[in-house]
């Protein structure tokens, strides 16, 4: 395995800000900057380790430019039909963090109905 690219420093503070956690990705690269493992680490979760994924999808809302900054990245080993599944997820899970966030049920209908969409699209190819 190529050198590694580590992403610390993801923390969320409490409302008295008495402690910090911290997610941690791991991603190994291969000699074309490739990722070949991903890793990632939530230690205040409970888990026992880093746990090993295929893919993972990060935002991050800059709200001084008014814009999204993200990294998407998945490995080589990653199935195209698992991808689908991904983002067929991502997309159903988008519509309850939006409903959860804005309070507003007909957005989160609205990205609910596309995810029902795609999932009925993606499995036709």
């Amino acid at each position: 395995m190529g050198e590694g690219l580590r992403v610390r420093g993801m923390r969320t503070k409490l409302t008295n800000m008495s402690k910090k956690a911290e997610i941690i990705i791991t991603v190994g690269l291969d000699a074309q900057q490739v990722p070949e493992t991903i890793e990632w680490e939530a230690r205040d979760s409970g888990m026992d380790g880093p746990k090993p994924t295929k893919a993972i999808m990060f935002n991050v809302w800059d709200s001084t430019e008014q814009s999204l900054m993200r990294i998407d990245l998945w490995t080589k080993e990653m199935p195209v039909d698992e991808m689908k599944r991904f983002f067929q997820q991502t997309f159903a899970s988008m519509a309850e963090t939006y409903r959860r966030a804005t309070g507003q049920e007909a957005g989160a209908d609205a990205i609910k109905a596309f995810a029902d969409k795609f999932a009925a699209i993606s499995q036709q190819n």
